[in-house]
């Protein structure tokens, strides 16, 4: 299944950066003057921009990837050594996008860091609110603080090529969200948390998917059709981020008992929820507020259900910083 999708993905993309970048002398132009007459700030030329930027990042990491494999058979390279220069591919290419992003749509990005990223191990609890703070990570902890992050990914990110190549040659899960076998995808997730040492962390989405006012509500409404009032009571009090997921973070706390935790709230990405918003010039001029917050091992109870109280409060607070700082 691998192979196949490759040999769709990796000339697919090839070939649309080479159209892309040759046709951006009609492009350029044409996408200023449809600006100009539309409005707006220039939300599609900067669009189309991000979108070359994207594109050279994915042949670039795929070229480097490949590289690598060569390299790696003529010096007889050791795994660590191996590993290492992809945690480091993988971070130049999530930061590198970040920087377009911020450039491209004029983001000012303001830092609360009080957590001593530089030291671990811990699991990062990131919130999840667009497309635009899968990149926060890379940018902030990975390429800042020299830290090797492993993540939890949704499978569908297989068929972006980089991701697949460089991120299945590294310690990276890509969970099946829709699996009759939840268990089975815990599992993979434990893993993750096998051998962490001090420059290694794991990043995981507690809520599993981006939040919407819309996917809040469905999730109220599951909560219902269940009978589990005081969940849907729960999810009620949660504005700005979905309930979490307890399995994923639970299974990374109980197979990293030396893990501190880290959670990242954030807010400003919410203009990049969907398409239809960046179009709109939503993300333009945004101020992106980021908080670290290191919460010591030993503050987090060892009770199973004790832990599940302690993720929901956790996520309240989450919910209440994203209000405040909005």
């Amino acid at each position: 299944m691998i192979a196949w999708r490759r040999f769709v993905t990796v000339p697919g993309y090839a070939l649309a950066w080479l159209v892309w970048i040759s046709s951006a002398v009609v492009w350029v132009p044409l996408f200023a003057v449809v600006d100009a007459i539309r409005g707006g700030g220039g939300v599609l030329l900067r669009c189309a921009l991000l979108v070359a930027v994207y594109l050279t990042c994915e042949v670039a990491g795929v070229m480097a990837g490949a590289l690598l494999w060569v390299w790696a058979g003529l010096v007889r390279m050791e795994a660590p050594r191996w590993q290492d220069l992809h945690f480091r591919l993988e971070a130049w290419w999530g930061t590198t996008l970040f920087r377009a992003v911020k450039r491209f749509f004029d983001l000012r990005v303001e830092v609360d860091d009080q957590a001593q990223l530089e030291r671990g191990p811990y699991l990062l609890l990131l919130r999840h609110a667009s497309s635009g703070d899968t990149l926060l990570a890379s940018a902030l902890v990975s390429h800042v603080h020299g830290m090797r992050l492993r993540y939890v990914l949704k499978r569908e990110l297989l068929w972006d090529p980089c991701l697949d190549i460089v991120g299945n040659r590294i310690p990276n899960v890509f969970v099946d969200r829709f699996t009759a076998d939840p268990a089975r995808e815990v599992d993979l997730v434990r893993r993750l948390a096998n051998d962490l040492g001090p420059h290694d962390g794991v990043l995981i989405y507690p809520e599993g998917t981006r939040f919407s006012a819309a996917k809040r509500e469905r999730a109220i409404r599951r909560f219902e059709k269940a009978g589990d009032s005081r969940m849907a009571q729960y999810a009620r009090t949660l504005t700005s981020v979905l309930p979490p997921r307890p399995g994923g973070a639970l299974g990374l706390l109980d197979a990293a008992p030396d893990a501190d935790v880290v959670i990242c709230s954030h807010t400003g990405f919410e203009g990049a929820a969907s398409l239809a918003q960046i179009w709109r010039g939503e993300l333009l001029h945004r101020v992106i507020r980021v908080q670290f917050r290191r919460i010591p091992r030993r503050q987090i109870p060892h009770d199973r259900e004790e832990r599940t109280e302690w993720l929901l409060d956790q996520w309240s607070q989450v919910s209440a910083w994203v209000d405040s700082h909005r």
